[in-house]
């Protein structure tokens, strides 16, 4: 059976900021670049489309308002050693949104990116 890969479109402020930070961050490839309306990134199975304000995504719905980065929905990868990438992270200056919370089924922690869209970085109990 062929790897099947998964479509999350971001709306970002500037997609060049976007490709350079998801790669340099979290170890994104990029698959095309077609700033400043759009890009694609990839990571295993997760293909991230990174819109921008000129992409055909941008475009004000009929009522007027403008999609726009940011919310409570996100991306979650699955990390081995949590207290590891944070660390990293963190030297690297990268923002976060909360401390790391740990319930019954591992630890989290939300990245912010540079829209201000979330990335939950997870590590699931007993790693």
């Amino acid at each position: 059976m062929s790897e099947v890969t998964v479509n999350v479109r971001y709306m970002v402020d500037d997609v060049e900021a976007a490709i350079e930070w998801y790669t340099k961050h979290l170890g994104f490839s990029l698959l095309s670049n077609h700033a400043p309306a759009f890009a694609d990134v990839k990571r295993g199975a997760l293909r991230l489309l990174l819109s921008g304000p000129m992409s055909s995504a941008g475009r004000p719905m009929p009522d007027g308002e403008r999609p726009a980065p940011g919310g409570w929905n996100r991306i979650h990868l699955i990390v081995d050693d949590l207290a590891a990438e944070v660390a990293r992270l963190q030297a690297a200056g990268a923002k976060f949104r909360n401390d790391m919370v740990t319930g019954p089924g591992g630890s989290q922690i939300l990245l912010i990116d540079p829209s201000g869209n979330f990335v939950e970085l997870f590590q699931p109990a007993g790693r």
